[in-house]
This record gives C-alpha cells, structure tokens and sequence, in this order.
C-alpha cells in the first residue's frame, strides 16, 4: 500500500507542470506531499506491526493498534474537512481557470496550457462553451467562435463556431 500511494503522490506532482497555471495556489501541492508522506509512514508501521508479530510482542502489538486507531480517527477528520471545504475549493478553482481563460490569446504560455486542458479533458471552457463568450480573446477576435481546441475529436470541419454547437 505504502509503495502504491508513493507512486500517486510522485505521478501527481509530475502530472502538475501540465497544470500549473490553473493552480496557482501555492498550496495546490499539498496533497500529492501528504500522500508521499503517509505512505512513509505506512510503511515504518507496517514495519512495527511486523516485528511485533514476529517477536510476539504484546506492547509491540499494543502500539501498533494505537498508532492503527490514531490512523482511523484522521482519516474520518480528513473525510469530514473534505466534505466541508469541497464547495469552497470548487469556487477557488473556477475562479482561477476564469482568469486563466480571461488571459487566452492564442499565443501566450497560458493558452497552450487552456489548449492542453480542453483537449485533455475533452471539454470547453469552465463550464461550457458559453464561458468563453465573457473573454477578451472571443471579443477581440469578432467571429463568434470559441478555440479549436473546443472541437470535439471526431469531428473533422470543426471550426469553432456557436452556430455549431454540437461540435464542441
């Protein structure tokens, strides 16, 4: 288990450079850091609990189910806070992609990675399509139509325009 939740944590920290720009939150790699660090801890306890149980140990055994029980108790504390802030932490990252989107030129490091995103996620804009009428980038360009990475992958004369909508 602790080997598993360190290759998440590693994949989620290297997944990250392809995200950076929509977490600009200095804390956004929190998460992949606690998951690294539970799984070395699972590791040192599974080690305890080894040794108590190879040696037979009831003091061994009892720090082991001690150490299990604080391990419960933060995992619901964990699922309670997640629970509480998951509202709050859905508004900070809509409204960090609005800025990012707000920045879409076409052309700059920040539309590569909205680019990136749209393809990746198979979406367009934060919500849908009609997020990218409010940006300077659709006003500026006059044509009424959203980027091409909007486009959905199996449509082959996409080229962006609301007047197709089931394109994107």
């Amino acid at each position: 288990a602790a080997a598993g939740l360190s290759y998440v944590g590693a994949y989620v920290i290297n997944t990250y450079k392809s995200y950076d720009n929509f977490l600009q939150d200095k804390y956004a790699l929190l998460p992949a850091v606690i998951i690294i660090c539970v799984a070395v801890v699972m590791f040192v306890i599974g080690l305890i609990g080894c040794c108590a149980t190879f040696r037979e140990s009831r003091v061994g055994l009892g720090l082991f189910l001690a150490i299990i029980l604080v391990i419960f108790i933060a995992e619901v504390s964990a699922f309670v806070l997640g629970f509480v802030y998951r509202e709050k932490v859905k508004t900070d990252v809509q409204g960090t992609m609005r800025s990012v989107f707000e920045k879409y030129d076409g052309k700059n490091p920040e539309s590569t990675v909205v680019d990136y995103l749209q393809e990746q996620l198979h979406c367009c804009g934060v919500k849908n399509y009609s997020d990218w009428t409010t940006t300077q980038w659709f006003n500026s360009t006059g044509n009424n139509s959203v980027p091409q990475s909007c486009c959905q992958q199996d449509a082959k004369n996409c080229t962006g325009h609301l007047d197709q909508p089931q394109e994107l």
